[in-house]
């Protein structure tokens, strides 16, 4: 048996990190999810950024798109819009035999909304109206000012892709914006069939400290953040809180591992994979892992409930001087602005592209 369908029959989601026109056009999203067990997918502007400037997919709808009058943000929904329909197509039949569990493709708000909630949700209600896609996510930053912006969204029946998460305290502060919202519903007499997703940022808390620690406690950190994180969302799911809401029909809201592609070269490639393996939910993994686990990855077993292992690590790192909590909020930061950074070299991209082709 294949080691991804090891891990798909196991209960894990394997969502592919990744979307653009070549990855369509050629077929190869199609193979994934025949072959590879690939049951969703997510986007980003940096992946979006490099298939504009790189290639030439792109080049006749930016030009008949510009020629429309189109730029800048519009201009890039236009155009991941028509990519995130393809594959929404594609996973519909997923979507429609899980019962709407998965299925799903993902698209973000605009990274320079992060710390406003009101324009955050009248992006999102908007985006998702506009994209008509049963099947899709809003993304939307799980910063503090996320939160309300999370609640209201779930509230207008927007699904949501919580995003830039790094701790488990950012876990739980998602997880009840998102119980928040359903709650809202429940008063009003409207379904909390809401679905969401909360994404947990791996990889970047070894990236980060695998120059300032021992070897002996390289790439230690991101595992250990998962198994937190993943017995914090065991605790949600069986609170009294949640069992009222899983009684009026809620779904549970999905912990998802996010940014699991091996950052340091001395480490497996498949490092965050086998390790970070449990039911009922979503690991999102780059192409290049999500072939390489499929080549030679193993499923051990799931995440220990305890944490223990969690609680040692974190006791060593702080004896070598990381301070776990700092480096969270630090890391949520640096990720905010990073995909500020992203979404505007995206845009000059765009601008760049547009002019050539004129």
């Amino acid at each position: 048996m294949k080691a991804t369908d090891a891990l798909h029959n196991l209960g894990q989601s394997i969502w592919l990190d990744n979307i653009t026109r070549e990855l369509l056009d050629t077929g190869r999203l199609k193979r994934y999810i025949d072959d590879l067990s690939v049951t969703g997918l997510t986007s980003n502007p940096t992946i979006f950024d490099h298939a504009i400037t790189h290639g030439r997919s792109y080049d006749s709808d930016i030009r008949r798109l510009a020629g429309e009058g189109l730029s800048g943000e519009a201009l890039f929904f236009e155009l991941a819009a028509e990519d995130l329909t393809r594959a929404a197509d594609l996973f519909a039949p997923i979507h429609q035999r899980t019962g709407s569990v998965d299925g799903w493709v993902s698209l973000e708000v605009s990274p320079l909304l992060a710390y406003d909630a009101k324009a955050t949700v009248n992006e999102a209600k908007a985006l998702y109206k506009r994209a008509n896609l049963r099947n899709l996510f809003i993304k939307i930053p799980g910063t503090k000012e996320g939160g309300p912006a999370i609640e209201e969204a779930i509230f207008s029946g927007v699904p949501v892709n919580v995003t830039l998460l790094f701790t488990r305290d950012h876990y739980l502060a998602a997880a009840d914006a998102y119980m928040r919202g359903l709650e809202r519903r429940v008063e009003a007499g409207l379904s909390p069939d809401v679905p969401s997703v909360a994404s947990l940022f791996i990889s970047r808390w070894d990236k980060a400290t695998m120059d300032t620690v021992p070897d002996r406690d390289r790439d230690k950190l991101g595992v250990a953040i998962g198994q937190q994180t993943y017995a914090a969302y065991r605790d949600v799911l069986e609170s009294d809180r949640w069992q009222r809401l899983a009684n009026c029909g809620a779904r549970a809201q999905r912990l998802l591992f996010a940014s699991t592609g091996t950052k340091d070269p001395k480490a497996s490639d498949v490092l965050y994979i086998g390790a970070l393996a449990a039911p009922n939910t979503v690991n999102t993994m780059p192409e290049e892992t999500l072939l390489a686990f499929s080549q030679h990855g193993r499923v051990g077993g799931i995440i220990p409930r305890g944490g223990a292992d969690s609680e040692q690590v974190f006791a060593e790192f702080g004896r070598v001087g990381v301070d776990v909590a700092k480096l969270g909020a630090d890391l949520q930061k640096e990720g905010a602005k990073s995909f500020d950074d992203s979404w505007q070299d995206l845009l000059n991209a765009m601008e760049a592209k547009s002019k050539a082709l004129k």
